[in-house]
């Protein structure tokens, strides 16, 4: 423990003295380390560790935040009073009896990036580059990155909650340049979880560069997309990214509740395709979203969201849940210390179905195969999004045809959802940090082959086509 349980119920008691009906205390130490190559060479090691606690007061609608990197108690007992001074109260302070939930699930670390030497890490980094490097004359960059925390973290607050919890991830990411003079094309790849060094047991990074390499090269040769409507395969490698941005932030329960969400009020009714069913998990073992207890305290769990195109379910933090006279789903989450909790994603997929991923794409006359997906951005309100194709195919005759440039998709989360007509019973992962007021946090998105019959895929205006 961060603090000793007598110290906790001194500082809870403080806050609850001078406001609110709820408070609550998050303690953290992180433990980082970094590694960086550019320009062919190591550009940056650094390590690193920050240690603080963020107290909340609550009090009907209101919450006040503050936070320290001063954990002595009598500092932390000053914020606390400070912090409950913004929160009218008439009720004072409360007996506390922690108790201390069981988690849904344990994670095993076989082997700690803390007992792995630096000289270990740099070599890794050095041979990934290498590997990129040496798949084509025209790779003119290559950035790689590693990355490992480690994570203790104390939460307690005045319904009893008391949690000790210990998260290890490690993280590897390579992004390969290649240029013919004329165009520029770029190849990312990355993996990491709720794991160990062990990760790259299953994990080669030096042939993760050379696909990353590969794709930037192939991407240079590729003819440009064409635009229009047509179908469109997402192959179970592009991960879930669309799902994530499309879907998953319209129902996270803060912005459901401020009706910016397109799925508001639609809780029973049809939202999807029968054959769709989306899942938020942050239980399954490995996954770079993945946890034990969420920063609030409350259980990791398995959320189903959408089931056979039903809206069963939105994500809840303590304060979401509370407004509604609820539990929490498990996905309140923050940044750090300095951050007050808001509902979020963990790992959020599209479960998979009956269909064969081959069959899909063999049934499919023509079209757009996408095999990775770039960036995006979608409005939560409407649902409207667009997307980047970082890798894709022409399908041609049900057989995957010409690599093609400049690809984006266009439409409507909701209405995409409900056109999906094919979902296989494959499975493929991503992983990123998203993005949400100001927070990023590690997340995980899958999906399994999916086919849409008709979407907005936009392509390379005529004249860039006529090269």
């Amino acid at each position: 423990m961060l603090l000793s349980e007598s110290d906790l119920k001194a500082i809870l008691k403080a806050a609850l003295e001078q406001g609110g009906d709820f408070a609550e205390i998050y303690i953290e130490r992180r433990r980082t380390n970094g590694i960086s190559c550019e320009d062919n060479k190591i550009e940056r090691v650094n390590s690193g560790l920050d240690e603080g606690a963020g107290i909340r007061v609550i009090g009907g609608e209101n919450t006040a935040y503050g936070y320290s990197n001063d954990l002595s108690l009598d500092s932390l007992i000053e914020l606390a009073s400070l912090v409950g001074k913004a929160i009218p109260n008439k009720n004072g302070a409360k007996e506390i009896n922690f108790t201390r939930p069981k988690a849904n699930v344990d994670f095993t670390i076989k082997k700690r990036p803390d007992e792995v030497p630096i000289e270990d890490k740099v070599n890794l980094v050095k041979k990934a580059n290498d590997a990129a490097r040496a798949v084509d004359e025209r790779i003119v960059q290559v950035t790689v990155g590693y990355s490992d925390i480690i994570q203790e973290v104390t939460i307690a607050n005045s319904e009893g909650t008391l949690v000790d919890d210990e998260r290890v991830r490690c993280r590897f990411v390579v992004n390969a340049v290649a240029s013919d003079g004329r165009h520029i094309q770029t190849g990312y790849e990355s993996s990491g979880g709720q794991q160990g060094w062990e990760l790259f047991e299953s994990v080669n990074p030096e042939e993760k560069a050379r696909l990353a390499a590969r794709r930037a090269v192939m991407m240079l040769e590729a003819k440009p997309a064409p635009a229009g409507k047509m179908p469109v395969v997402m192959s179970a490698e592009a991960g879930g990214t669309m799902i994530h941005e499309a879907c998953g932030h319209g129902l996270e329960a803060d912005l459901v509740q401020k009706q910016l969400s397109v799925y508001a009020n639609k809780k029973g009714q049809k939202v999807a395709s029968e054959l769709v069913t989306v899942i938020d998990d942050a239980t399954i073992e490995g996954k770079y979203g993945s946890y034990r207890f969420d920063d609030e305290g409350t259980p990791g769990q398995k959320t189903v969201l959408i089931e056979n195109g039903i809206l069963k379910e939105y994500m809840y933090d303590y304060l979401t849940a509370r407004k509604e006279g609820r539990r929490s789903t498990g996905n309140g989450r923050r940044e750090s210390y300095q951050d007050r909790p808001i509902p979020r994603m963990t790992n959020t997929y599209i479960a998979p179905g009956k269909d064969n991923a081959e069959a899909i794409l063999k049934e499919t006359k023509r079209g757009l195969l996408v095999k990775r997906m770039g960036g995006g951005q979608v409005n939560t309100t409407n649902g409207d999004f667009v997307f980047d194709v970082a890798e894709g195919y022409l399908i041609e005759d049900g057989r995957i045809g010409p690599a093609v440039r400049g690809a984006t998709l266009t439409g409507n989360g909701p209405e995409v959802l409900k056109k999906i007509d094919r979902v296989a019973g494959d499975l493929g992962f991503a992983i990123g940090t998203c993005g949400k007021d100001g927070q990023g946090v590690p997340v995980g998105d899958a999906q399994p082959t999916i086919r849409i019959p008709e979407m907005v895929v936009g392509g390379i205006l005529d004249e860039e086509a006529k090269e």
